[in-house]
């Protein structure tokens, strides 16, 4: 599944879908897959401003903020900001109830999804794209990782808003 992260095409034909800004997410989620899966944030703005406090939740009186200097040295200068997964084979998650929670956390609400916390820093985040590939019989944990590692080989590090990988 190697694929060029900077070029909308190439994860289209890599099998994602979607590519719908997280502003018209909030508004109706109904388009996304009730299965297991991997999904993407991705910023198609060319630039990117940073702000502190940011709008995600306090999960468990967590502040998920960092420093605006900790963003700048973390940012990664990629289409791609952030690569998730939602369930797997053991697991009733699907990309629906992860995306929803991810969205949910973006709109100051305490969701436990701690995970991807940077994008609700960037400015402009309801602007940032959401796109995503349902999985039947791969474990989407397998597929994230395949994706991170490609990533961090062709940038040198993980996507902006991935912490572990």
């Amino acid at each position: 599944m190697r694929m060029n992260f900077n070029i909308k095409q190439d994860l289209i034909d890599s099998g994602f879908e979607g590519f719908i800004p997280i502003k018209d997410l909030w508004i109706d989620k109904s388009m996304i897959p009730k299965e297991m899966g991997v999904y993407m944030i991705l910023n198609t703005e060319n630039d990117v401003e940073f702000i502190n406090p940011g709008v995600g939740g306090f999960f468990k009186g967590k502040d998920p903020n960092v420093d605006i200097q900790t963003l700048k040295e973390k940012y990664v200068k990629s289409l791609v900001v952030y690569i998730g997964k939602a369930g797997s084979s053991s697991s009733k998650a699907t990309l629906f109830s992860r995306l929803g929670q991810y969205l949910n956390f973006g709109l100051t609400k305490n969701i436990g999804h701690y995970g991807g916390r940077y994008i609700w820093q960037i400015k402009k985040h309801a602007n940032l794209v959401v796109c995503w590939k349902a999985l039947n019989a791969e474990e989407p944990i397998h597929i994230e990782k395949e994706l991170l590692s490609f990533f961090k080989q062709g940038h040198g590090k993980l996507p902006f808003a991935n912490l572990i990988g």
